[in-house]
């Protein structure tokens, strides 16, 4: 694409902007420029996956769900144990996860803007990217990849309490620092009962605290006996490759495609029985000393001394601290970065964007990959691999775009400073 830029005005432009670097804008990034889109990519790579997970963690999905999406099918999980000379293990840590996220990085993406994009202003032709220096850039097109960070969901009850007495599990590094605490983890999905492992394992005292009981997933105890016939008989053919929800709707997920035409009521419920709080089976072991109370509901939390006293059904208990395990909400109001006009724009279904067959949202050009796609598209789009039908369902919609595209975008000239709290909600 030729643009007449003003090397002292003109903010750069593109194609295609996204924004985030983790597997999921990076397979994008891949896909679209081997469309031949221009992209820009902004975010630090793998910031989440460094940034908000624990040490130590081990990555609860599939091993052939685990590679990031390269449009050739290349750059693999396989192909970077080899690079590195490392033997695959039989459950892949997170460092090992985020060495290779950063590998797949420097070959798809090594020109990965690291500034953070703090405001996105809708155009005439396109869209204004205002950068955390106060740069500002002009792009056809964006691609929203930016995750789970800023979703957190942290129950009113918990509302005043100072950290680091009460944290959500994204904010879990360093377990560490709780040994000899008394820790109550709230939850019962995999990041509370890896978080509870996690924190026993380094010398804490600590319960669970949900307000069911513990479901492990694929755990041949909970299997119906017409389950347990079926798969008698087939064996490991009943067994998608993602393996994302119960089955049968396990193989349903693996078809994004197909769940984008289901009626709306239909995907909820789908998203519903195959995104419920479960825990892999290999964690059960790591908590056997490790007490776990279902069925209480936290009625109040209160500072007491230097911890904190949880009121529940079942009386008041005090901890030193309390890990929320309690997942996140993925909401369009949440993204500050969208001007207010442009998310006014958004058209919603449960607070995430309705989104086309290409993940365009009702604006034109403003595209929405990963778990803000689950309620248009499934649960798949919530995990690794959901990936590359994301990047290439965009990547096509960014070629067809660029086909018809006759002219350049036209150059920006800057009219003075950015004043990045201007406007700002």
């Amino acid at each position: 694409m030729n643009i007449a830029v003003d090397p002292i005005r003109t903010q750069h432009a593109c194609e295609l902007a996204i924004i985030g670097a983790g597997p999921y804008g990076l397979a994008t990034a891949a896909h679209a420029r081997a469309a031949g889109a221009e992209v820009r990519v902004f975010g630090e790579p793998m910031s989440f996956w460094r940034g908000h997970m624990p040490n130590g963690m081990k990555l609860r999905s599939p091993w052939i769900a685990t590679h990031i999406a390269h449009p050739q099918g290349r750059l693999t999980l396989d192909e970077h144990f080899r690079e590195v000379g490392l033997d695959v293990p039989k459950l892949l840590p997170l460092e090992q996860f985020v060495d290779y996220g950063l590998w797949f990085q420097q070959r798809v993406a090594p020109d990965v803007d690291t500034r953070k994009v703090v405001r996105v202003e809708p155009r005439d032709d396109g869209f204004r990217l205002v950068l955390a220096d106060g740069e500002a850039v002009l792009a056809q097109r964006v691609v929203v990849a930016a995750g789970l960070h800023g979703h957190e969901y942290r129950p009113a009850e918990f509302d005043g309490l100072p950290r680091p007495l009460v944290i959500h599990s994204s904010e879990h590094i360093d377990s560490e620092c709780y040994r000899g605490k008394h820790v109550a983890v709230i939850g019962r999905g995999q990041s509370a009962c890896e978080s509870a492992a996690l924190v026993h394992e380094a010398g804490a005292e600590v319960e669970i605290i949900a307000r069911g009981s513990l479901v492990w997933n694929a755990d041949p105890e909970q299997r119906s006996s017409l389950r347990r016939g079926i798969r008698s008989l087939l064996g490991n053919k009943l067994i998608p490759p993602s393996q994302v929800g119960p089955f049968p709707y396990s193989w349903l997920n693996e078809l994004p495609g197909v769940i984008h035409l289901m009626p709306e009521s239909k995907r909820d419920a789908l998203n519903e029985i195959s995104l419920r709080a479960t825990a892999i089976t290999w964690l059960r072991d790591r908590l056997k000393y490790v007490p776990v109370h279902g069925g209480q509901r936290i009625r109040g939390a209160a500072r007491e001394g230097d911890g904190v006293a949880l009121r529940l059904e079942s009386g008041t208990r005090r901890f030193d601290h309390v890990i929320l395990a309690t997942g996140y909400r993925t909401e369009v109001d949440k993204m500050t970065m969208l001007a207010p006009p442009l998310r006014a724009r958004i058209a919603r279904h449960g607070g995430l964007p309705r989104l086309s067959g290409a993940f365009e949202s009702t604006v034109p050009g403003l595209y929405f990959v990963g778990a803000a796609a689950v309620a248009s598209f499934g649960p798949l789009v919530r995990f690794i691999a959901g990936a590359g039908f994301a990047a290439r369902r965009v990547a096509r919609a960014a070629a067809r775009g660029r086909r018809m595209q006759s002219e350049p975008i036209a150059a920006f000239a800057m009219q003075g400073p950015v004043t990045l709290g201007a406007g700002r909600d």
